[in-house]
């Protein structure tokens, strides 16, 4: 007997899971600084020095949104404000060494807790982990 795959229902499944394991990760990971604070502290990491319009477009948000959120990061002391040396006008920004850290334990923390829920399933189920780990890095691969 062939089992036919309704891809619909198994893409919204897989849309449901990721958004709400993104979610749990995000809760308690952020340690008092916003998703948006957080998210433009790793667009800063692996974009370098951009400028608040590269970053904005980087975050898919308006220039006025992410100018409020270097402003919060600025004081906070993990983002700097740079001056373009090419180009006054231009402000650009980097990661303080604040940030670095803040942006390291964001990451220990989600991975802390991925580690513990890995660890409290059955050795098959964290075997279908691995195979989905790589199921998942070969869907972001080919979008």
């Amino acid at each position: 007997m062939t089992v036919t795959v309704d891809v619909t229902d198994t893409a919204s499944r897989l849309r449901r899971a990721v958004t709400r394991l993104h979610r749990r990760l995000r809760q308690g990971a952020l340690g008092g600084i916003s998703p948006a604070q957080a998210s433009a502290l790793a667009s800063v990491e692996r974009l370098g020095r951009p400028s608040l319009g590269d970053l904005a477009a980087a975050e898919q948000v308006q220039p006025p949104s992410i100018t409020r959120v270097v402003r919060d990061l600025a004081e906070l002391g993990m983002l700097e404000r740079l001056s373009d040396p090419a180009d006054r006008r231009c402000v650009r920004v980097r990661l303080t060494a604040r940030g670095r850290r803040e942006l390291a334990a964001i990451r220990q923390r989600k991975n802390e807790f991925l580690t513990t829920t890995l660890a409290g399933l059955p050795p098959d189920q964290r075997d279908r982990a691995v195979e989905l780990v790589a199921f998942l890095e070969t869907l972001v691969d080919h979008a």
